[in-house]
Formats: structure tokens, sequence, C-alpha cells
């Protein structure tokens, strides 16, 4: 069975179509891997998440920060921003089946050595350690996810703290995982910004460029920063090649050395909204 990761789609759907043909995709031999951020600021969210949730068992999702939006949004935890996208996925006549399986998704997944998460993980924890976490958020979610969503939106606290609990402990969880960029040695994030890293001697770096830190033991596949476009090394891959920016949406043969396949999306957000 081949496995492909694929980068953000933020609701392209007519690019994810085109990139499964581009691959051949079979379900009797082949899964996907989606980074997250399956919906959001492309013009067809709706078909996106029909598309991926038909693939049933072919399809492994983490959740992406948009994805989580969506489903804040859906629980009434939340309003909707204006440059949302959303509009069509919560009038649909199948939502509640689409919110329940986008609910059931986890915000980390590990096969092997790979570890696959949205946006990242900080130095100081593990790929067990991400896992662990990650289930906790998970957790949360299913047993009171309005309540989980009201709690979630801010940047504090910034730094991780095996003492902290309850509401702020999910939402820095929430926090790495789905919107980390740029952290510091110690663990300290920034979720601001957004570009390209900041040059030195500014201590922000990309929160995989750090030494020490404890998941390099791991390959870990992410995507949430289309500023960076294609990683490629062997701890890790970054599959946001700004589809719906006017970038591309891209795959990646996690299981061979072939280069990573691609489709170009069209503009549907200027690259300075956000």
């Amino acid at each position: 069975m081949t496995r492909y990761a694929i980068g953000d789609v933020q609701g392209c759907d007519q690019e994810l179509r085109a990139l499964l043909a581009r691959l051949k995709f079979s379900a009797d031999r082949d899964r996907l891997w989606f980074v997250g951020d399956l919906v959001n600021r492309g013009p067809a969210s709706l078909a996106t998440l029909r598309t991926v949730r038909a693939l049933g068992d072919n399809a492994v999702v983490v959740l992406g920060n948009h994805d989580l939006h969506l489903l804040a949004v859906a629980c009434g935890a939340q309003r909707r921003r204006r440059s949302d996208t959303l509009d069509e996925v919560l009038a649909a006549d199948d939502r509640e089946q689409l919110i329940e399986w986008l609910l059931m998704r986890p915000l980390a997944h590990a096969e092997g050595r790979d570890l696959m998460v949205h946006a990242g993980v900080v130095p100081q924890w593990t790929a067990a350690r991400t896992l662990a976490l990650a289930a906790e958020v998970s957790d949360a979610l299913r047993r009171d996810p309005r309540r989980l969503f009201e709690q979630m939106y801010g940047d504090e606290p910034d730094r991780w703290d095996e003492r902290l609990a309850g509401a702020e402990r999910l939402r820095f969880i929430i926090n790495v995982l789905t919107r980390l960029r740029l952290c510091t040695a110690d663990g300290r994030v920034d979720i601001s910004l957004k570009g390209p890293p900041p040059p030195p001697p500014s201590p922000l770096r990309p929160w995989f460029e750090h030494r020490g830190r404890a998941s390099r033991e791991v390959r870990v596949i992410f995507g949430h920063w289309s500023a960076l476009g294609l990683v490629e090394r062997s701890d890790v891959l970054g599959l946001d090649t700004g589809c719906v920016w006017g970038g591309s949406l891209t795959a990646q043969d996690l299981d061979s050395d072939r280069p990573p396949v691609s489709v170009e999306c069209a503009a549907y957000q200027q690259i300075d909204a956000g």
C-alpha cells in the first residue's frame, strides 16, 4: 500500500480531485494522509469534506486550525469571520454527519517513524508525548465540544509547563499542534508571525530547527506554513505549498524517494489576506 501525504486543501476540491487523478489514486492500494485545514478560504469546503469523508479508511486526517474553527462555529461557540467561506457547509443537508465526522478526527497521528500534525511540535515534546497530549484534546472535544471551543481562542499561555491544567493546558496544546510556526529553544511560542522566519539575532526559529528537539527521532509531517513552502528533510516534511493563495496542492509518497506531485491552484485569496 502506498501512503501519500497531502498538504492543506483549504476548500479547493477541484484541485484535490485533480491531484488524486495525477496520483492515479486507487482505494485498493493507496492511503492518503491529510495534514489538516481541509476547509475555509477556498470556494468548495463542503465538496472537500464530502470528498475526503467518502474515502473512508483510505483517508487519515488530522485537524487544523481552520477545521477547529468550523467546528466552533457549528457548535455555536464562535461567530463566523468575514474571511470565512463556510456558509455552504453550515447550510448543508448533511451538515450534522460532516460535523460529527470531523469531530472524531485526531490532532496527531503516528505510524512507524512518521508523526503527522497540522502545524508543529515544541522542542520539549517527544513523539509519544505529542500523541498523548493530542489525545487529551480529543477527549475534551468529544466530551463537551462547545465548552472546549468557548475556551480555545487566545495566544496565552505561550510556554509549555507540565503543571498547566484545565483550559490553559488544552489551549496551549491546540495552539502548538494547529498554529505553531516559530518558537524559542526553551519552548516559548509566537503564534502571531505568519511570514518567513525572522533573521538572527531573534531567538525565534522554525520549531523544527532547534537542535535539541525531543521529536527528532521521527519524521514530522506538517502543513500550515504556506510562506515556507515545501520542506523536505529526513526528519521533517512540510507540505503547505500555498493552495488557495495561487500556489499548488502537493502530495508526497511517504515510502519512496520519488519527487512530490503537485497541481497548480487558482488564487482564490490574495496573499496579504492573512
